[in-house]
């Protein structure tokens, strides 16, 4: 097996279990109504999907990292909207951001985005901002494709999610 692959395999499997030991003992634990009157979930618990502002009131900007943000914000789940906030292209902003999807881990990491696919131009981040759908059970790779990735590299502007299927109430 190319050993590239085994590390980013091996780098996939260690934030998931990262990110599930996270929701589980960073949210969960901390709450004592398990099998109270109250219900028997979380606070905060919905069965409907989230609409998520990226990076929070940071919204999409330069020198944030996104994936501590995702790491903190999660768990993701299928049907979850992503919403990416930025301002267009102006006098006082020459490198407007862009969102593009990356076809795997590799691209990722070095922030390659010759395989990748602009989901949103320069503009779409105005107003509301550009939403997307986690759709599928399956790892979404994001980055802002501004510079030729320099946004990507430099400014921390990446980051990836593995929605889970279904929300689990206790």
């Amino acid at each position: 097996m190319d050993p590239k692959y085994t590390q980013a395999l091996v780098l996939v499997l260690f934030a998931s279990i990262l990110g599930v030991s996270n929701s589980y003992l960073n949210k969960d634990w901390q709450y004592s109504d398990w099998g109270s009157k109250r219900g028997s979930h979380r606070p905060g618990y919905t069965a409907t999907p989230n609409k998520i502002i990226v990076g929070g009131s940071a919204n999409w900007t330069f020198g944030f990292n996104y994936s501590v943000w995702a790491f903190k914000s999660g768990p993701f789940y299928v049907n979850d909207t992503l919403v990416f906030k930025y301002d267009p292209p102006s006098e006082k902003n020459i490198h407007p951001h862009s969102v593009y999807l990356l076809p795997d881990m590799w691209s990722f990491i070095n922030c390659n985005l010759t395989r990748g696919v602009k989901i949103a131009n320069e503009t779409q981040g105005a107003g509301e901002g550009f939403r997307f759908v986690l759709k599928n059970w399956k790892p979404y790779y994001f980055a802002c494709g501004a510079s030729d990735g320099y946004h990507c590299n430099v400014g921390r502007m990446k980051f990836f999610v593995m929605p889970y299927l279904r929300r689990w109430h206790y």
